[in-house]
């Protein structure tokens, strides 16, 4: 009886660990074969909308007759929602729907979104009718037109923030919870890679491949490409539903926060000591008590136990969790508030990138001739950003890295904190430089005459932008890739969605902030009937004063970040990761 039971017992124990390629497992879950899917998903999403946003200041502007200044107001009001609809994507496929319905549900958003804007461009009837050559008046769109526009847009930024939210996690579930036998941390890390990898790629295509096509054969093949290229995408995600893992949501870490602030609220009466010990506090787990730290001390009446007949239960758990928290909940709650300074300090970075439908007006009137029969497409200049990105990490990474350290004697790196600085200083030179360009290209077509011509080319090489364009790429080099592992770090592995999600809240509010500088800065700029700054005629207004006040203003942010990250204190250590603190 006993060799049997124990048989019994082996057969359990040996289950779960069948490989995804063992033939005795019926069905399969999981695995390597099913990232090719979900990586191409998220790829195709990325090429489609990439490839729309860089000459959609064109398409607004000529075929909606907008003013430059609403046509950039809703590029980057678009934006902000492509960015922040991705938070709440998060958390409702953590604690409603799961990942993959959401990555479904944001397919199919995007290429309805997608196939409405192709629309604006197949019927006339969808846009106002043209300005033409000799018109002095230009008829607005009507309602119903802007409400198809917007609409498109709309689907776009709900797909966007169905897929971007889940996809790598998605793609990471399959890894850790598919039945193989793999070296998970090797795979992982190298998924994590070829995700960043596809991303790049996508980019690279889509501001090179779908810009040329829009320029070249119009808007409606234009914006046709996308939709083909999105529905590539759902069909390439759906096809292999069958084969994927598919966690049932079961998150409450929102909840936990929110429990926290009610129980500190509700206990503010009492009084916290300062020579408390741990068996006062509400533990996790109580073999391996911990203290809350001093920081933010209110909120440490959250976990006090003031009667443990009234508060605990038999098993030692909070009888009313609204009441009573535990510490590790309340340090969740300060690690997320003491680190939204220095989050912040990113939207000035993400404001300057924002700029980049101006760039490609400011373009369009520049010689943009690479070689005597190939012209640079105006949207495409943000080529040269990412491959400077790709190209500095590469670089830092393999030469200067390995090379610093083998001079020292010992590993050597830049803090977090260090390169996060010199990101903002990067993005503060960048939008320096632009100005500069800007005030040559402007004086260049006045004495040119292009005074009232806004769209005569002048004698000056586009080239005179790419420093603007390689400082933007180094900023995003140093700044982004600290602050994600800053982030990584500060956080516990419990909160690493919510760590994620921070960046994108910030790249939302940066839209529109973007948004905000920009109208006071047309409204400023306008009193006493002067020239808007940001005139629709690029020759009369003045936008090289424009960019020298964001430079100001991003030489302000750097001295905000050096206060926070001195009201911060020292990081935690990674040094595996091969983090240090300042």
């Amino acid at each position: 009886m006993e060799m049997e039971t124990a048989s019994k017992k082996t057969k359990m124990e040996k289950q779960p660990l069948m490989s995804s390629n063992n033939p005795t497992n019926p069905n399969p879950k999981g695995g390597i074969r099913t990232l090719p899917f979900i990586i191409a998903n998220e790829a195709f999403e990325r090429v489609a909308s990439f490839g729309l946003a860089p000459n959609m200041i064109f398409y607004l502007t000529r075929e909606y007759n907008m003013e430059t200044k609403s046509a950039a107001n809703i590029l980057m009001i678009w934006s902000a929602a492509s960015n922040l609809l991705p938070v709440a994507g998060a958390i409702a496929a953590d604690t409603y729907l799961g990942r993959h319905r959401m990555i479904g549900f944001g397919s199919i958003a995007s290429l309805l979104g997608m196939i409405l804007l192709w629309f604006t461009a197949i019927f006339p009837e969808a846009r106002p009718s043209s300005c033409g050559q000799t018109s002095e008046i230009c008829e607005s769109a009507t309602t119903n037109q802007l409400m198809l526009l917007y609409a498109s847009f709309g689907l776009m930024s709900i797909g966007a923030g169905g897929i971007r939210a889940s996809s790598a996690p998605f793609g990471a579930d399959q890894l850790i919870k598919g039945d193989n036998n793999l070296n998970i941390a090797g795979v992982l890390q190298s998924y994590f890679g070829w995700y960043s990898v596809s991303i790049t790629v996508s980019y690279i295509v889509a501001v090179t491949c779908i810009v040329y096509i829009q320029d070249h054969f119009g808007w409606t093949v234009g914006f046709g490409i996308p939709v083909v290229l999105m529905l590539l995408s759902a069909i390439s995600f759906f096809l292999a539903s069958s084969f994927y893992v598919k966690l049932n949501p079961d998150a409450n870490l929102l909840t936990g926060l929110a429990q926290v602030v009610v129980a500190a609220y509700k206990n503010r009466q009492m009084n916290v000591s300062s020579q408390a010990t741990d068996e006062i506090y509400h533990q996790r787990d109580a073999s391996n008590p911990v203290m809350p730290s001093e920081n933010l001390r209110f909120l440490n009446k959250a976990c006090i136990i003031r009667n443990p007949e009234q508060d605990l239960t038999s098993d030692g758990k909070a009888s009313d969790p609204w009441r009573l928290c535990t510490v590790d909940q309340v340090e969740d709650l300060k690690t997320m508030i003491r680190v939204i300074p220095i989050c912040s300090t990113g939207i000035m970075v993400f404001v300057n990138v924002s700029q980049g439908s101006l760039g490609a007006l400011q373009a369009k009137t520049m010689d943009r001739h690479i070689t005597r029969n190939f012209e640079i497409p105006a949207g495409s200049l943000g080529l040269f950003m990412m491959l400077t990105l790709t190209l500095w990490i590469a670089l830092y990474d393999r030469v200067i890295i390995p090379l610093a350290s083998k001079i020292r004697g010992k590993p050597s790196h830049l803090s977090t904190k260090q390169r996060m600085s010199i990101g903002l200083i990067f993005s503060a030179l960048s939008m320096a430089l632009w100005a500069i360009a800007e005030t040559m290209r402007r004086n260049l077509a006045i004495k040119q005459g292009f005074s009232d011509n806004p769209t005569g080319v002048v004698n000056m090489s586009v080239m005179w932008l790419l420093p603007h364009f390689i400082m933007d790429g180094l900023a995003e080099a140093f700044y982004i890739v600290a602050v994600n592992e800053f982030l990584y770090c500060e956080f516990p592995k419990t909160m690493s969605s919510m760590a994620v999600g921070l960046g994108g809240i910030a790249m939302s509010v940066a839209s529109l902030v973007a948004s905000s500088i920009l109208n006071a800065v047309d409204y400023v700029s306008k009193i006493g009937d002067q020239e808007s700054w940001v005139s629709d005629n690029i020759n009369k207004g003045h936008y090289d004063y424009y960019f020298w006040l964001l430079a100001s203003f991003g030489m302000a942010n750097f001295v905000y970040c050096l206060s926070c990250i001195k009201a911060y204190g020292p990081c935690k250590k990674m040094v595996k990761g091969g983090l240090w603190s300042l």
